[in-house]
Order: C-alpha cells, then structure tokens, then sequence
C-alpha cells in the first residue's frame, strides 16, 4: 500500500470513529464510511431502525434483535441514492459480522479497511474467500 492511501485510510477511519460516537448503542459503538473515488457516497453507525426507539439494549442489557450494523446501515442508504458501491472502499471501526460480510461481497464492495477485530473472524474469512481486499489498519 502507498504511503498516500495509507494517509488517507487514516483519515477515512478517524471520520468513522467519529462517525460511530453517533450510535446509542451502549455495548459498542460502530461506525462505517463507504469511499468511491475519493468521494464519500455513504456513511452509517450501529443501532435501530428508522422510527423506532433510540436505545439498542433491552431491559437486560441484550442487545435487541433488530439493530442494525454501520456496515449495514450504510449500504442501505446507499441503495436509496443514486450511488453504487461497485468497487468502493469500506471503512469500519469493527470488522464485519458474517451476515455482514455477505451484504459487502454481494453489494460489490471491493475493498475493506477496518479498525478493530470482531471476536468472530468469518465475516473476514468469507471476504476473503470471495477475493475481497481486508485490511487492518494500525495505529490510526
């Protein structure tokens, strides 16, 4: 990787953890940027769906079944644009879940950069499989 995309993976990834401060979530606060061109087309962060009540946990402290993914999020506002993220970069504070995973690799999404490792590694996994681009950026 260039010295150039490594700046600007940096600077991408602190917008997305500035991004992810945006999320009621309690547990863990996720954001995500979706770059094309240098252009950012997309941008989302963990939590309800439109309309609904602020808070991701329930009662328990268990986080309720149908809070979304920043990844998630920011693909489906990118579906309801004009936009396409064919070849686009994704910028995540966590990396991907599985169910997650699909929708990049589905959605054409080409390369992911992202901050911290999700306990469970298959979403990487599976990226990787379907040729993918992962990294993990360091020190940002």
């Amino acid at each position: 990787m260039s010295k150039k995309q490594n700046r600007y993976d940096k600077a991408y990834m602190r917008m997305a953890q500035e991004w992810s401060k945006l999320s009621h979530c309690t547990r863990k606060q996720v954001g995500a940027l979706i770059v094309k061109d240098r252009m950012i087309i997309s941008d989302g962060f963990n939590g309800t769906p439109s309309g609904f009540e602020n808070p991701c946990e329930d009662d328990s402290g268990y986080t309720k079944w149908y809070v979304l993914h920043a990844e998630a999020n920011a693909i489906l506002k990118v579906a309801g644009s004009t936009q396409s993220v064919k070849d686009a970069t994704l910028y995540l504070t966590l990396s991907p879940c599985k169910e997650c995973s699909k929708l990049i690799h589905q959605s054409g999404i080409k390369r992911v950069v992202y901050q911290d490792a999700y306990s469970d590694t298959s979403g990487l996994d599976f990226l990787v499989k379907a040729g993918v681009e992962i990294n993990k950026l360091e020190d940002v």
